[in-house]
């Protein structure tokens, strides 16, 4: 079947059907041998290597039909895929094979005093169902991670990415067959309707748990719709707070400069992009430098009156913020500036409207520990730019999506992220009295 006969499938499977195959493979790939996996990567890798011109060809409509729907310009720039991007890929697949296997790892085990030998061991959590929007490198992405961390998945895609995905599931379903290995593990929804999306999120008795990857919106209408668990995350607000330390000399002053202009400007449509700039009042003489950097980068800056007046006085441009310019999450170049009298109320506002990455930019320690010990989002980072929130920057290798819920995973989710530890109990006759 080729990529646009995939794409055009749309009624001969079901999404049950699809969670009972996805069930029965997955018992198959929990017990697999790292190796195997491994393997099963390589093939992958190379599959996407050897189909480069199919994968190209279907991603050209999925990216003349965006062009045809009149897609913003972002969303189309997110659809591309090239040979130079689609060997990033293959590459990133490989770089999953080289991450250790977690499955299997067991706990020491403890004696209790029955005399039962007790250890914990980890195991995969099932089925997993992702659901996200654009990006067709999400789909080998999180098939890769899945297969490695022996998880079953589901994926649903956006309707602009039906041509890519079909292809990419093809090239996958293939080097899983080389390897005698049942494509059911990976499996793409090719019905781009959402009826088909909430048929995934009621499938509580197949899928183990649902994952967005996406905008508000779509987290809302998991959480909503779904009798799955749902893990919440890649949403949320992002800020940094400059302390009066920060900013005493012209070094720090360049420094901040630099990590600001990092934060907002490397990746602004990233979830872990800069929203809001919180300046200590002892720090307000840095603001200007600050700000004619983001200025000068095309950040649309909305300042409250405070700040506002500095930049005006150094002739800086931007705008009078509004309620609602802080607590939104602008993934544009977009950023809200607010004086706080310092540290207290600094972690005051975070609290109101923080929970994804928050950082402080301080020379001064206790500041920086109290800062650690006092926000409670999924990642706090002490003088260093918000961007590295990610799993491949933590070390994680890749990552499914950045979780900003509190249950069982929190920040990026990488192949840990993924499985979850059952007890093993082991005795010599007890019974218990």
């Amino acid at each position: 079947m080729t990529a646009v006969e995939a794409a055009g499938n749309t009624a001969n499977t079901s999404v049950h059907s699809m969670g009972v195959r996805a069930r029965a493979a997955g018992r198959v790939l929990r017990s697999l041998p790292t190796a195997q996996k491994v393997a099963a990567l390589h093939a992958i890798a190379a599959e996407l290597r050897a189909r480069q011109g199919d994968i190209l060809a279907a991603n050209a409509q999925d990216i003349a039909a965006a062009q045809a729907a009149e897609l913003p310009a972002h969303m189309v720039d997110r659809l591309r895929l090239s040979a130079a991007s689609l060997e990033a890929i293959a590459a990133d697949v490989e770089a999953v094979a080289a991450l250790p296997d977690p499955v299997g790892e067991t706990t020491a085990e403890e004696v209790q005093p029955s005399g039962i030998r007790v250890s914990r061991r980890r195991v995969p959590l099932g089925v997993l169902g992702v659901i996200y929007e654009s990006r067709p490198n999400v789909t080998v992405d999180v098939a890769a991670l899945a297969l490695m961390s022996g998880n079953a998945v589901i994926l649903r895609g956006g309707k602009e990415t039906v041509f890519s995905n079909a292809a990419l599931e093809e090239a996958i379903h293939a080097a899983l067959h080389a390897q005698n290995l049942p494509a059911d593990v990976v499996q793409v929804i090719h019905d781009p309707a959402r009826e088909r999306m909430r048929e995934l999120l009621r499938l509580d008795t197949l899928v183990d748990a649902i994952i967005p990857r996406g905008g508000a919106g779509l987290h809302r209408y998991c959480v909503e719709n779904a009798t799955v668990p749902v893990i919440v995350g890649g949403i949320g607000v992002v800020h940094v707070y400059l302390d009066g330390t920060f900013a005493q000399n012209p070094a720090d002053v360049a420094l901040a400069v630099q990590i600001i202009r990092n934060a907002k400007v490397q990746k602004p449509s990233a979830c872990n992009a800069l929203d809001t700039l919180l300046v200590a009042r002892a720090a307000l003489p840095a603001l200007p430098a600050i700000a004619q950097n983001l200025v000068s980068h095309g950040v649309d800056l909305r300042a409250d009156a405070e700040a506002l007046a500095a930049l005006s006085t150094a002739g800086v441009q931007a705008h009078l913020a509004t309620d609602a310019d802080y607590g939104t999450e602008f993934l544009a170049l977009t950023a809200s500036i607010r004086v706080v009298e310092g540290l207290d109320e600094a972690l005051d506002f975070i609290a109101l409207h923080g929970n994804h990455t928050d950082v402080i930019l301080t020379r001064d320690p206790a500041q920086a520990d109290r800062f650690v010990q006092d926000v409670d989002s999924a990642a706090v980072v002490v003088n260093a730019s918000p961007r590295f929130n990610d799993g491949g920057q933590l070390g994680l290798g890749a990552e499914v999506a950045i979780s900003t819920q509190k249950l069982h995973a929190r920040g990026p989710m990488g192949l840990r992220e993924l499985t979850t530890t059952k007890w093993v109990v082991r005795g010599e006759g007890q019974s218990r009295s």
